[in-house]
């Protein structure tokens, strides 16, 4: 026997209302349709189901045995394609919402355009990108305030669950004048003893930066000035005789082209991740789950 088809959610809601209301009128009247339109569509569904849902009578529709049973799964099913309409609305109207991406300023300034171009081919959400850095990243993606953040430093995030997206060192780095760039190489003792050109407590590179001279015994000098932007620092390095630590995707052009140089230092491992941070008791869906995926799929 071949298998039964369902019959249209459609009917199976005018069903439903006539057996909640106790009339083809009533059912009608509620569903904006004509007397005859319901009953049409009672009648189809019972001749398609093979079963006689209601007998008919001057004062109204009373479920037959077997009716009740009919109704009682179509109920259900009729709840369930609400919900699904539910659902897809729901998923249509996060596409087009904006999503809030707290950043720190490297993975910002290098890392999330990309992304984003990538994404943009995807869905039709509004983005809005907040660089900070990484400490100011997890205050605000804990607060609600962004949907997904971003952070370049080592250590633990809070409560907050995250996922590494890539890997970033840092580099020592001078203009070709300074002299420390005639030998290309340092100590660590005369780098912490140095002060820098540096971003303000709380980035990421600062973090990694005194983690990785903590590890060796050591502790950075006062800075020698406070920027908070990566390009403001390496604006000041190229034009001063200061030097400075960052992130090998800011200064790589500067290097191969000669304008900076890179300073060894012996025993000096500046490595850190670069993860994505978000609440912990929320999933990820949408234009957020997205971005994240095009994120994880950067460091394959």
């Amino acid at each position: 026997m071949p298998a039964r088809r369902l019959p249209d959610i459609t009917a199976l809601e005018v069903v439903v209302a006539v057996g909640r209301l106790g009339s083809m009128g009533a059912a009608a009247r509620g569903l904006g349709l004509s007397q005859q339109a319901v009953s049409s569509r009672v009648r189809g569904v019972e001749h398609e189901l093979g079963v006689e849902i209601f007998v008919r009578s001057p004062a109204g529709v009373e479920p037959t045995e077997n009716g009740r049973l009919v109704l009682e799964w179509a109920n259900a099913l009729v709840e369930r394609a609400a919900e699904f309409v539910a659902g897809v609305d729901t998923l249509v109207g996060n596409r087009h919402a904006t999503l809030v991406v707290a950043a720190s300023m490297t993975v910002a300034e290098y890392l999330v355009p990309g992304w984003l171009t990538t994404l943009t081919s995807r869905t039709g959400a509004r983005i809005s990108v907040r660089p900070m850095n990484s400490a100011e990243v997890i205050e605000t993606v804990r607060s609600g305030d962004a949907d997904l953040g971003f952070v370049e430093s080592p250590g633990e995030t809070a409560d907050l669950d995250a996922a590494l997206v890539a890997t970033d060192e840092l580099y020592v780095v001078a203009a070709p004048g300074h002299r420390w760039s005639r030998t290309g190489t340092v100590s660590a003792d005369e780098l912490a003893s140095t002060p820098l050109i540096q971003r303000e407590p709380g980035s990421g590179t600062r973090i990694t930066y005194e983690k990785a001279l903590s590890e060796l015994g050591l502790v950075a000098a006062d800075p020698l000035i406070e920027l908070r932007s990566v390009t403001a620092i390496r604006s000041s390095v190229l034009t001063s005789n200061g030097v400075t630590v960052l992130s090998r995707l800011s200064i790589a052009d500067d290097i191969a082209a000669g304008r900076l140089v890179r300073i060894n230092v012996d025993g000096l491992s500046m490595v850190r991740p670069l993860r994505a941070v978000w609440t912990s008791h929320i999933t990820v869906r949408g234009p957020a789950r997205e971005l994240l995926d095009v994120a994880l799929a950067s460091t394959t």
